[in-house]
């Protein structure tokens, strides 16, 4: 049985967007297998109609039952919160990589550090100026020397900010938590977490041995625009601004290395490499549907 054509993929780490991949599998007439880390995400992607096996990637030795020969995976799993360097995925490939037949590996555009607001591409090298980016760098270089030794086809993404009808930031809008001034603040890029799904199962299947592709929306704003946008479509009042030295007092340390980073990245070579549109093409096609719901 297959997903647009290749063997049913295995998804490793099965949180909201590996559910939503299993859901779209699930249409398609197939039955995705996904390795989750609890009992509770493996009832979950079980009631969806994939088929889980429980194993924690940071446990000792392989995971029973699990074979990945000529196999088609989707790595999800985060790198550890600390440090530099990602050992999960490269404990998990040691163990379970030679049989791969080919890996989609969910990276981040923070790997690019900050960029000054300048559009990038592809080709622009990465330059992590913080160690979440720095991880998720070293997990791409582990994928690249895994296909190296073994021949499997890769294709890294590297996602944005994930965004959702569900996946707003509407906890924050409550609590009236501050943004960056207008005119200081730095611009971000998004995906919407259905597309990022298809974008996943197409990059399964796409002919490329080796890729490297920015999975975003292709129309990025201001983090402040953003907020603003959500808070009117959903009826809340605007979050307030402060400057940009008074956000290094304020903000979350998570929160003030997304504000200390700004560029704009387009997503041209996404779109024509797996030869996809779409569904969500831009944040307010999506607050447009919120606010149809909402009435």
């Amino acid at each position: 049985m297959t997903v647009g054509g290749s063997p049913i993929p295995w998804i490793i780490g099965c949180g909201d967007v590996g559910k939503r991949i299993v859901g779209r599998c699930v249409a398609y007439g197939v039955r995705p297998a996904a390795v989750v880390r609890s009992e509770e995400s493996a009832a979950a992607c079980n009631s969806l109609g994939g088929e889980a096996v429980c194993h924690d990637l940071d446990e000792a030795g392989p995971a029973a039952g699990l074979n990945l020969d000529a196999a088609r995976v989707i790595y999800l799993a985060p790198p550890p919160g600390e440090g530099v360097t990602d050992p999960r995925i490269r404990r998990f490939l040691d163990r379970h990589g030679d049989g791969i037949a080919r890996l989609v590996l969910v990276s981040t555009t923070g790997v690019y550090g900050d960029q000054g607001g300048e559009w990038i591409d592809e080709d622009t090298p990465a330059q992590p100026t913080t160690d979440r980016g720095r991880r998720r760098l070293d997990a791409e270089r582990t994928v690249i020397e895994w296909a190296s030794r073994t021949g499997g086809g890769y294709a890294i993404l590297r996602v944005p900010g994930i965004y959702a009808e569900d996946r707003l930031p509407l906890a924050r809008l409550r609590r009236g938590m501050p943004v960056v001034r207008e005119d200081q603040s730095g611009f971000t890029n998004r995906i919407h977490a259905e597309d990022l799904a298809r974008i996943c199962l197409a990059a399964l299947d796409v002919d490329h041995a080796a890729l490297v592709l920015n999975a975003t929306d292709g129309h990025p704003t201001t983090m402040t625009d953003y907020f603003n946008r959500v808070a009117d479509a959903v009826g809340l009042p605007r979050p307030p601004q402060v400057s940009l030295a008074e956000a290094r007092n304020v903000f979350t340390p998570g929160m003030l290395s997304y504000a200390l980073e700004s560029r704009r990245i387009g997503n041209r070579r996404l779109l024509d490499t797996l030869n996809i549109a779409l569904e969500y093409p831009d944040i307010d096609d999506t607050l447009a549907r919120v606010r149809t719901a909402n009435g």
